[in-house]
């Protein structure tokens, strides 16, 4: 086993350990993504998981963290499509507010790019 610093990433231990729950949180989006489209509406359950899980990806991969995985770039441009494209179908049925809408349809996307350039650097 090997250390190579003293924080707590810095071993094959904890690089293995990012690489099971970055492997669970892309699990999650891909069973959502391939599930019934409703599921991801704006008010279903994994309409609100998937943006965490994406942002979970993005803020690990942004600490550079041995162990840490992402789906390829194209994967990602995918489940963006796929995602919005349901949440732009649903999302007038809520009644937001033209304010909420306009600024959460500008969180999710930025959601998905900042993850597709990580994914890209990588």
């Amino acid at each position: 086993m090997g250390t190579w610093g003293a924080g707590n990433f810095d071993s094959d231990t904890a690089a293995d350990r990012l690489s099971e729950l970055t492997g669970r949180l892309i699990d999650e989006i891909e069973q959502a993504m391939n599930g019934d489209p409703v599921g991801l509406e704006p008010d279903e359950y994994d309409g609100v998981v998937v943006p965490c899980n994406l942002e979970l990806l993005a803020l690990l991969s942004e600490r550079g963290y041995v162990g840490v995985t992402l789906p390829p770039a194209v994967k990602l441009a995918e489940w963006k499509k796929t995602f919005l494209d349901v949440w732009e179908r649903s999302i007038d049925g809520l009644e937001p507010k033209p304010e909420y809408k306009v600024e959460r349809r500008a969180v999710l996307n930025a959601t998905f790019d900042r993850l597709i350039a990580l994914a890209e650097e990588s």
